[in-house]
């Protein structure tokens, strides 16, 4: 249609799951795409790393989280402590399997941190490494380091595919294309023609590496449907070229360690069953088995009564091949069989039909076990490939579902087609923002949802002096901080976000509807996963409405985020806000553990690092008293080393006239409505307000006991033991912005101790905050990651004064890219 291309390039989800009331898939249930994801590091490997303070030493570490060629490290022997654990870029890190330093008569040496803990240095590694996990050395050296399975199938790659419709043989297949490991793939010899490309995913069982046909004595030539494009002799030049090209063009021999094993059948030849076409999967129909070719394969045929038929729907199976069905399994499920085609009369009845062929069904132990535990609902959303059309990948609906199986309607498609029916475990689905993710086009519904008028109020984040990137560029091989801002070029960058049920829940949320949350979801795109995960919480809490104003976007605070509408429904009322949710990996264990103490729970209650036996903070033992004085809103800021956060409340409470209206124009109260309706009633109008008389209440109190923490804050700020002119910031009318002249360092700020910052600072004319930065033990690494809402924030300092300090963290971050950055 004309227009459709724009219709196509302003496609948004978010809109249109709002417009259609629907709710996306949940990540977790496409497992292909999660294995696909993995680079083969897992949590618990270990390995041995160069110790920061000194290059030439090495030692044990253990990795907590993996995130695309991001590792997060902990040193052995800081046990739960998590305070040191650091990220580490795979490329570039000085990382080597257990072992390394013994062949190489490398140093491994105790970092000084945890000196003390470790009397007995060898005593210690005999007991950490025994029956430890290393880390592979393939993943740490060579070609393939820090490389996940996708950047390992490149165009040009070559692979073997069996031929799964007319015989059990297999032939050399191109990858023209790979989009998050679905390939386009071309029969080698036809390389300038695109009539016979197939799309499959790369973990498909039919799918295998070059020499695997000669290793399990199936032949290897052309599929019949080709064949008579060449010569035979044709065929056999282009055998000999492809040995000998192999080396150069294989894949690495673990890339399908992951593929579902194929398991021992028990059918025999001439068995009935149910079955559904894979390149027609719109109806179930009567099917028998063809042929068995051995304990693995065999081959099934949709039955076809008609005398005057010329091809057959036949296809190869195995014991897991997703369409295959006992006899009388549509009958038992409300479901229609359609006949075959030449049966006589519209009412097919198997008895009357399994004696007329003289056949006999297949048992039911032939098949395996079918769930329902998948995570799939009716009318949820994802994206899906046109059976009819694979280079179509359109938005689909759930329109039913029977056990293990989906019934999907494709929205958008250039011809319109029926319900499909696909298994929960195929692979030919996706989740919502896959194809966004990978870079291909997403066929949207006919009329889609564009340029829709957005209802939110969106704060922008304040311009930082020098972005977070910029400091990681000069980090260079430099290991980072847990708590370091590193901005990942992979296209899935978040990690699984785990839910720990066994830690505190805190006063917001409902333990036992924390208890029915599922175990994780993701990795995929930060902000679905991270929004996913914030509606669950959100559905979990007492108050939901509440939990909502909790996590609200604060406009006075720092924001570097993307602003998303999360809603709310309480006592019959809807409810929605912007919430700030973070876009890069790097981010999402500090963000995640933020939100945990903006809800006054367990900082470990979710987030990527799983909890198995014991929380790392011991949040079990603590009463709920306790728990908030050390975890609740009341906590001080830092932004040191110690982890932690602000709550929108704490902050906003400063003036908390200005924060009850603003509030109004983030939290919108909405009534229930059309779809073409649009209600901007603020929640604090008359119509808005009957829902939030509880939450009115306990922002009474909240209000009354956190101006009681802000006079005791004032009341400390007092207090400090140094002179007034030493404590006294300087005053705004004192700032004159001249340009200074170029500094010149003597060391690499990145290795500045506390002391060190606290040193330069006096050097400055903002001598008097230096001892702000010695009590919050701010160190280099620190300082270099600064920017100006931070230091008002974290400060309590009034613009100024700040801009005036922010002046000179610029001039080290400038020094340090002009003189340690290369």
């Amino acid at each position: 249609d004309a227009g459709s291309s724009v219709e196509e390039m302003e496609f948004n989800w978010d809109e249109y799951l709002e417009d259609t009331g629907a709710t996306a898939a949940p990540h977790g249930s496409f497992k292909h795409v999660d294995t696909s994801l993995q680079n083969g590091f897992a949590p618990g490997m270990k390995l041995e790393v160069a110790v920061k303070s000194d290059q030439n030493t090495y030692w044990v570490a253990t990795i907590i989280t993996t995130c695309g060629q991001l590792l997060l490290l902990r040193y052995d022997g800081y046990g739960e402590d998590r305070k040191a654990d650091f990220w580490c870029d795979i490329m570039t890190a000085d990382l080597h399997p257990i072992g390394w330093c013994e062949q190489n008569k490398k140093i491994l040496k105790v970092p000084e941190g945890i000196k003390d803990k470790i009397p007995d240095q060898e005593e210690f590694l005999q007991r950490v490494l025994k029956g430890a996990c290393s880390a592979p050395a393939n993943l740490l050296e060579g070609l393939h380091r820090g490389k996940n399975p996708l950047d390992l199938i490149a165009p040009g790659s070559r692979l073997e595919l069996q031929n799964v419709r007319d015989s059990l043989e297999a032939w050399i297949v191109n990858v023209v294309e790979n989009v998050g490991g679905r390939l386009k793939l071309r029969y080698e010899g036809l390389e300038d023609s695109d009539k016979f490309d197939q799309w499959i995913f790369y973990l498909d069982p039919f799918l295998h590496q070059v020499g695997w046909a000669a290793q399990h004595g199936y032949n290897l030539q052309p599929p019949l449907a080709i064949r008579s494009l060449k010569s035979e002799a044709d065929w056999q030049e282009i055998l000999k070229k492809v040995k000998e090209e192999e080396e150069e063009s294989s894949v690495p021999t673990d890339l399908f360690k992951d593929k579902p094993v194929i398991g021992v059948h028990s059918f025999s030849e001439g068995m009935k069953l149910e079955a559904v076409d894979p390149v027609a999967p719109f109806v179930i129909s009567p099917a028998t088995v063809l042929k068995v070719y051995n304990e693995k394969y065999f081959m099934i045929e949709i039955d076809d009564l008609r005398p005057e038929r010329t091809t057959s729907q036949s296809y190869i199976c195995h014991v897991n091949s997703a369409g295959i069905f006992p006899v009388q399994w549509s009958l038992k499920n409300g479901l229609h069989l359609s006949p075959p085609p030449g049966y006589p009369g519209q009412d097919f009845d198997w008895a009357d039909y399994l004696k007329q062929c003289g056949a006999e069904a297949a048992p039911q132990s032939c098949f395996p076990l079918l769930t329902s535990d998948h995570g799939f609902k009716e009318n949820m959303k994802l994206e899906a490939v046109n059976p009819i059309d694979p280079e179509e990948v359109c938005i689909a609906t759930v329109t039913k579902l029977k056990d293990s199986y989906l019934w999907l309607q494709l929205e958008g498609s250039n011809k319109p087609v029926p319900d499909c029916i696909v298994s929960v475990e195929s692979m030919n689905i996706f989740p919502v923002g896959w194809c966004e993710t990978n870079g291909y086009q997403l066929r949207p519904p006919r009329k889609a949802i564009v340029n829709k008028q957005k209802r939110i109020a969106v704060v922008q984040p304040e311009k930082q002096i020098l972005s977070s990137r910029t400091v990681h560029d000069g980090l260079k091989n430099q290991e980072l901080n847990s708590s370091d801002s590193v901005v990942i070029n992979g296209k899935y960058c978040c990690p699984k976000i785990y839910f720990n049920h066994r830690c505190f829940s805190g006063p917001y949320l409902n333990k036992g509807r924390i208890a029915e949350l599922p175990q994780s979801v993701g990795p995929g795109n930060c902000v679905l996963v991270l929004k996913e995960v914030l509606t669950l919480l959100i559905n979990a809490a007492y108050k939901p409405s509440r939990v909502l104003r909790e996590l609200q976007l604060d406009e006075e605070a720092a924001w570097h985020g993307h602003g998303e509408t999360l809603k709310a429904k309480y006592k019959g009322k809807s409810y929605r806000a912007t919430v700030e949710v973070v876009r890069t990996a790097d981010r999402v264990a500090d963000f995640c553990r933020k939100t945990c103490i903006k809800l006054e729970c367990c900082p470990n209650l979710f987030g990527p690092q799983m909890v198995l036996d014991k929380c790392s903070e011991n949040c079990s033992v603590l009463t709920k008293t306790k728990y908030t004085h050390y975890y609740g809103k009341r906590k001080n800021k830092r932004i040191g080393r110690p982890p932690g956060g602000h709550s929108n409340l704490e902050v906003a409470m400063k003036k908390p006239n200005k924060r009850r209206k603003r509030r109004k124009h983030f939290f919108v109260h909405k009534k229930k409505r059309s779809s073409t309706s649009v209600d901007n009633t603020p929640a604090g109008s008359p119509q808005g307000s009957g829902g939030e008389e509880e939450d009115d209440q306990d922002e009474s109190e909240l209000s009354h006991s956190l101006a009681q923490d802000r006079d005791k804050r004032k009341r400390k700020l007092r207090t400090f033991s140094f002179s007034d002119d030493e404590n006294k910031p300087p005053s705004p009318k004192d700032i004159k912005m001249e340009v200074a002249e170029k500094l010149q360092l003597d060391s690499n700020p990145l290795e500045w101790s506390v002391a060190d910052v606290v040193r330069f600072l006096k050097s400055t004319d903002c001598a008097p905050l230096a001892r702000i930065f010695l009590d919050q033990e701010i160190d280099g690494q620190a300082l270099l990651l600064l920017t100006l809402p931070t230091v008002q924030e974290c400060m309590d300092l009034k613009l100024g004064p700040a801009i005036k300090l922010c002046h000179h963290i610029e001039r080290v971050k400038l020094a340090f890219y002009q003189q340690f950055a290369n």
